[in-house]
């Protein structure tokens, strides 16, 4: 895999997306695409998260992200496309 096939991804995610497991399911479902980065609610009641590694796991995973886990409801999922920096760790919950 080359870095031209990876990328870094930041989305801002709008909706009944907190006190559903958003957070949780947002991690496994990571993890199960072999991405880093992280994932934490903002005050504001949406969901923030930094996800960074291969390009078609980082699209399926921004479909992922449009709908959610069971009781969520998005509405919007604002993404933010960047370079990838090879920088993160596991992908993990911030509080």
């Amino acid at each position: 895999m080359t870095e031209k096939q990876k990328a870094r991804v930041h989305v801002l995610i709008e909706g009944r997306v907190q006190g559903v497991f958003f957070r949780a399911h947002t991690r496994d479902e990571a993890r199960l695409r072999g991405l880093k980065g992280w994932v934490r609610n903002l005050p504001d009641g949406r969901v923030e998260a930094l996800f960074e590694g291969d390009k078609e796991a980082l699209t399926g995973m921004l479909a992922w992200c449009q709908i959610g886990p069971r009781y969520a409801y998005v509405d919007d999922v604002r993404v933010e496309w960047q370079l990838y920096q090879g920088d993160l760790g596991d992908f993990r919950i911030v509080y």
